[in-house]
This record gives C-alpha cells, structure tokens and sequence, in this order.
C-alpha cells in the first residue's frame, strides 16, 4: 500500500477503507456462521474469532501504510508508534449483537494527535452505513452531511444508552433509566457505544449517555459528534472521557445533567 501522508484528509480516507474492509471480513463472518466463542472481563463480555482476525486486518493495513504510528486496539493490539498519530480500534463495536446476529454492530476505527481526536470512521455492515469525520471537516454518513437534532424540550428526547458488563454497575444503571424514563420521551438501548454516537450525531436519537467504556468505543464517534454540531462531555458536565460520556444537542446537555444528576448525585 502506498504510504499515507498526515494530512487529516487522507487519514479519514484510510480509516473509511480499512473499515470498509474489516466491515466486510465480519459481515461474512456472521453469515458463515461462528466457531470460537469465549468470554473476556465477564461471562457476558463475549469475543469472537473475528474480533481478533478484524483487528488483525485492520492493524496490518495501518502498519502497511503508516509504519510510524502507534495502534491501541481492544483485542490487545498495542504498538509504540514515532509519528504523533495513534489509532484506536475496535474491530467490532456490539460483540453480543454480533454473536446474536443482531444488527447493531459496527467497526470504530479512530485517530488522535497530540490535540485530542482528529479522524474516526464507524462502518456499520448490517445497513451499509459509514460514518466519517475530521477534525473541523464536519461529519458525514456514505458521503452524506449528517448534523444532530434540534429537539429543546427534555419530555421530548429520545435518549439512548449503554449497560456495564459489571452486574452491580448494571443494576445501578438500570435504577438510574428506571427513574429518568417518565422525564424523556423514551430510552433506546442498541448494544454498541460507537453506533449510538453516531445516531445522536444524525439526530436519530436526541442525546447519548454511558459509562465505563474504554478509549476505542469513545474515539470515532466523539469526532464524528463534535462534526455534527453535538456538545460532548461527561455525565456532570465536565470534560468527556471513556468512564463518563454524556452527549447531546447544544440545548439538551445542560437539561440531561441535571437530570441525571437529580436521580444520581453521587454517580453523575
């Protein structure tokens, strides 16, 4: 592969191919059917052969084409790059949707310099669906400009969000929608960090919440949700980061805080 330059352009344009790619590799995957399953952190955090043979394309292809750069990948991929430029990858996004052959499942594929998130591509295999931005570039499905919604009043969101595969957390969580579910419109949990922000960035959904995610599920579609117009934070309105994720449109964040915050002082 010819190598890539650093410019943000053509950094986006890898992540869009690779992705594609890796999107390909699992989608037939699933339909050939699955022959090694095990379990990770928990019995409920599920990896397959093709988690691990995604990321393996996906780290080659980087390598092949930028030698230099540094990899962080879920599957145990961690490579000490030179350049400034790190990837963050997911080689599927959703790996209990994908082991039920359920479609919400998705490939995050992410790159951070020494300001923060700068690329991200999130291919969806089940509905052809890429997600893309840069850094200042704006965000973008199949080629499309996507933007996030304009919905202000609170009783009218549509909020999705995500579960621990910690018991204790979850039940904690659970409590937590329990109680916010008669303040919203409703709640939508889809199994995958990277499509539910780049739903909220389309303004499929109003807002996104979760916590206890990890570098690789946040950094593709926090740029794509900054792109789209979203605020992006923690759940108390802070700076964002994979233990706390709160994200929204503009008008609904500091709303959402406070909700969250009302039914969970101690958690928000």
């Amino acid at each position: 592969m010819t190598r890539v330059p650093d410019n943000p352009d053509a950094l986006v344009d890898l992540a869009i191919e690779i992705g594609r790619a890796a999107g390909r590799l699992i989608a037939d995957g699933r339909r050939r059917g699955l022959t090694d399953v095990s379990s990770k952190s928990t019995p409920t955090d599920m990896v397959t052969e093709y988690d691990r043979l995604s990321e393996r394309l996906i780290v080659d292809r980087i390598l092949d084409a930028r030698p230099d750069d540094g990899i962080l990948g879920e599957e145990g991929s961690d490579h000490r790059g030179t350049s400034g430029i790190e990837w963050l990858i997911d080689p599927i996004d959703g790996t209990t949707n994908f082991l039920y052959g359920l479609a919400g499942f998705a490939v995050s594929i992410a790159a951070r310099d020494a300001d923060g998130p700068l690329v991200g591509a999130v291919v969806i295999p089940s509905v052809d669906e890429v997600f893309s931005a840069r850094r200042g570039g704006g965000a973008f499905c199949n080629g499309r400009t996507v933007v996030c919604s304009r919905t202000d009043e609170l009783g009218a969101a549509l909020v999705a969000t995500g579960f621990s595969y910690q018991p204790e957390r979850r039940s904690r969580q659970a409590a937590r929608v329990a109680a916010m579910i008669d303040r919203i419109r409703d709640i939508r949990r889809l199994g995958a960090a990277a499509p539910d922000l780049c739903y909220t960035a389309s303004g499929r959904v109003d807002a996104y919440f979760e916590e206890h995610l990890n570098p690789w599920d946040l950094a593709a579609g926090e740029v794509i949700a900054r792109e789209a117009g979203c605020r992006v934070g923690s759940l108390d309105g802070g700076l964002v980061h994979p233990g706390s994720v709160l994200v929204a449109n503009p008008a609904l964040f500091g709303p959402l805080v406070e909700l969250i915050r009302s039914i969970d002082p101690s958690g928000a």
